[in-house]
Order: structure tokens, then C-alpha cells, then sequence
């Protein structure tokens, strides 16, 4: 059994796979921690959905926060007893990247354009809603392109609270009408449909500018709350990420190094 870990800015997703199945995910907040307390916190989590860590013969793992990593990867090592894959550069992904710098396309949106692969054929643009929103796009020949970095619904309430005098910190939520009649249901207007209709409008200009007609996908924790007001039939699939590592893995598991003795 696979434990993947998907690391982000606001949230760290963890997933137990076996033979392609997910078995079980948690998620937990991004926040400074020693090493031995993501541990103890992942193996807690675990634990409540009966999953013992010893089980694990790997371990995967992306992550966007650079001072996160090595703490995360001795979690997962004092959590698992194995070294745990780390995408990154030297990683065979299987990903065909024709970004300028494929150095510069974070381990996230690799994990999730593999996931997403494994699961349609291409092209495909998909939706990634977390701290941003990245919408980006795979040719017919599973080629990644590139695509576009959006301010996140989350971050663009928050910039608005704090840089607009007279509007208020808000929860994230729908407004029951698109046009607001008060100062909370307009910035959830804003912030809901704008992000929606912004997803809609690049998937309009990405298919105009590829003479294409492409599959839509959409994952990241906001997905379920945004991609239903986008006119688009986007698919969603907040696993993509964690079904992309366990494929990495796949890929790369007979160069990992054996599980230690403890």
C-alpha cells in the first residue's frame, strides 16, 4: 500500500492506495509543525479510518511549500519506515512538458495532469482550485502546453478584505443570486461566479487559440463549491493529484530504495 501526500499551501492531502484504489484520504491544514507532529498527526488520522502505517511498502509525495519538504519527507519516513519519493527534477513522471522551463511546473500540477491522464484521453483542460486557480491545458498528443495562474476565490476575498476599508472579512459561499443587493452577497458574487465565469472565459480562449475542442476536468479543495456554476460541464475529481502520484510511483518504484529496519 501507497501513502501519497499532496502539499499545498492552505492544505496537505493525505491518500492510502492499494492496487489503484483509494482507501482512504484526510486533510489537514498547511501550518508550521516539527516533523514528529505531522507524523503523529497523519498516523492519528490513519489510525480513525483503520489503516495501520506499518502497512505501507512506499511512500510519494508532492509539494509546493519549499520549507516543507524535508519535514514532510521525515514524517512520512518515521511514519511509514520507507524514503519516500519526492516529485521533482530526476523523477520519471511520464509527463510530456512543453512549458518553457519545465523546471518552473510545480510537483502539483504534474501530479494532477498524470492523474487526470490516467483517467481520459486527451485534450484536456483542467481546473486546479486551491490558494489559486490554474487552469491549464493538455494537447491530443498528452502534451502539457501551460496555461494560466488566477488569484484564488479564498485569496481574492482576503485581499479585498484587507486592502478595501469598508468591506468585510466573509465566508466563502454562494450568494443565492448572481446580482448582490448587499455588500456580503456582491463580494460572494464576486468571488463565486467571478472565479467561475473566469474558468469559463479560459477555456473559451484556450480552445480558440488551439483549435481545439478539449475534455474538462477540475480538482483542489474549492472545486465542488465553484465548478457547479461554471457553464462548462467540468468533471471533477478531487483525487486527481493523489491518483497521479501513486502512477509516478508506479513508474519509479523499482529505483527506490528498500524499507529500513527500525
Amino acid at each position: 500500500m501507497l501513502l501519497a501526500l499532496d502539499a499545498g499551501n492552505s492544505t496537505i492531502t493525505a491518500g492510502c492506495i492499494e492496487n489503484g484504489e483509494i482507501r482512504a484520504r484526510a486533510t489537514f491544514s498547511t501550518t508550521r509543525r516539527t516533523a514528529d507532529e505531522y507524523a503523529a498527526l497523519f498516523a492519528q488520522a490513519l489510525a480513525m479510518r483503520g489503516i495501520e502505517p506499518r502497512g505501507f511498502t512506499g511512500a510519494a509525495m508532492a509539494c509546493v511549500v519549499p520549507q516543507l519538504v524535508a519535514v514532510l519527507h521525515e514524517a512520512l519516513r518515521l511514519l511509514t519506515g520507507t524514503e519516500a519519493l519526492i516529485v521533482g527534477a530526476g523523477v520519471r513522471t511520464g509527463l510530456n512538458i512543453g512549458i518553457d522551463d519545465p523546471s518552473q511546473l510545480g510537483a502539483d500540477l504534474v501530479s494532477i495532469a498524470v492523474g487526470a491522464l490516467s483517467r481520459w484521453e486527451p485534450p484536456l483542460i483542467i481546473a486546479d482550485l486551491d490558494t489559486a486557480t490554474t487552469v491549464y491545458v493538455i494537447d491530443e498528443n498528452a502534451r502539457m502546453l501551460g496555461g494560466a495562474i488566477l488569484p484564488g476565490a479564498v485569496v481574492s476575498l482576503d485581499a479585498l478584505a484587507g486592502r478595501a476599508s469598508l468591506l468585510p472579512s466573509i465566508t466563502l459561499e454562494a450568494p443565492r443570486r448572481c446580482i448582490g443587493t448587499n455588500t456580503n452577497d456582491c463580494m460572494k458574487s464576486g468571488a463565486v461566479f467571478g472565479t467561475a465565469s473566469a474558468i469559463d472565459g479560459m477555456i473559451d480562449r484556450f480552445e480558440s487559440e488551439l483549435g481545439i475542442t478539449a475534455r474538462y476536468a477540475a480538482t483542489g479543495v474549492l472545486a465542488k463549491l465553484i465548478v457547479p456554476y461554471c457553464q462548462h460541464d467540468l468533471e471533477i475529481d478531487d483525487a486527481l493529484s493523489l491518483r497521479g502520484l501513486a502512477r509516478i510511483w508506479e513508474r519509479n518504484k523499482a529505483a527506490r530504495p528498500p524499507r529500513r529496519k527500525n
